[in-house]
């Protein structure tokens, strides 16, 4: 895998990111990929970009604001409308890159920047296509199965709480989105990422997701081209409200359906979904 480590400023911040250069002349199309809610970019995009170099097609990962080795506070929160800015700051950065076509620019996201990039792509038209893989689409009602209804008044309480001592001064109250024995710890444990998973994010990170509602952007992303890949198994991101949200989007799109649950497209589904993406980017860049 070849990649060079590189900084860059998103909103005031400095970001850490990957940059992949194919090895034939340039310049080049280049693919930003996003990963999901508190993933690093260690965590398998590396993966996907190799997949993408192999095919004349530059990357740039990075880790979001607040994670990894990217700037911001407080650590490991998650607000997805300054995750969605920092993305728009790195097509900028991207465009300005030497040996990059500043007028071939993709995104791929996954999970929580899967909604991302239907955001980004609906809005940015510098950006020419777009991959958008097992995605939040709806954040209430993905907060709601993760915590079900009969804790989620007790949930509300406890954002307000982390609210006001906040607002007193206190610090951000935090909580860890794996558990043992939950398909995100499964997943942290297959890729062997248990030393870099850091396993916080802030309670408030939780009340972000649960207003953020990117599936009601995607029918404007036409005419840009979108593939969304999607797991026929995912309760993370629940599979059923993809499928309707993929079905409001114009065309051109494409969607792929693959047997397995939400993680699976990083491990052992790998092969079929970079494929998809790598030559969906190809075709369209």
């Amino acid at each position: 895998m070849r990649y060079t480590d590189v900084r860059f400023a998103a909103n005031g911040l400095t970001l850490a990111g990957r940059l992949y250069r194919p090895t034939t002349p340039g310049p080049h199309p280049l693919v930003i990929l996003s990963h999901g809610f508190s993933a690093l970019m260690a965590m398998g995009l590396g993966d996907y970009a190799e997949y993408f170099q192999d095919a004349g097609l530059a990357c740039l990962a990075y880790d979001h604001r607040n994670f990894g080795a990217s700037e911001g506070t407080p650590r490991h929160e998650i607000d997805p409308w300054q995750q969605v800015s920092d993305l728009r700051d790195a097509v900028s950065y991207a465009r300005g890159l030497h040996g990059i076509d500043s007028a071939r620019i993709g995104l791929w996201g996954t999970s929580f920047a899967g909604g991302h990039v239907l955001v980004v792509g609906a809005l940015d038209r510098r950006v020419k296509c777009v991959v958008s893989q097992v995605p939040l689409v709806a954040g209430n009602d993905t907060l709601h199965g993760w915590v079900g209804e009969a804790n989620w008044d007790k949930l509300q309480r406890r954002f307000a709480a982390d609210r006001d001592a906040r607002y007193a001064g206190a610090a951000a109250r935090t909580t860890q989105p794996a558990h043992p024995g939950d398909q995100t710890s499964e997943w942290v444990e297959a890729i062997g990422a248990q030393a870099i998973y850091p396993n916080e994010i802030t309670q408030r990170s939780l009340e972000l997701l649960g207003s953020y509602e990117p599936g009601s952007f995607i029918q404007r992303i036409a005419p840009t081209p979108l593939l969304m890949i999607l797991a026929n198994q995912d309760t993370q991101t629940p599979f059923a409200g993809q499928l309707a949200a993929f079905e409001l989007a114009g065309e051109p799109k494409q969607l792929l359906v693959l047997e397995g649950r939400h993680y699976d497209p990083y491990t052992r589904l790998l092969a079929p979904a970079a494929t998809a993406a790598r030559d969906w980017f190809v075709k369209h860049l």
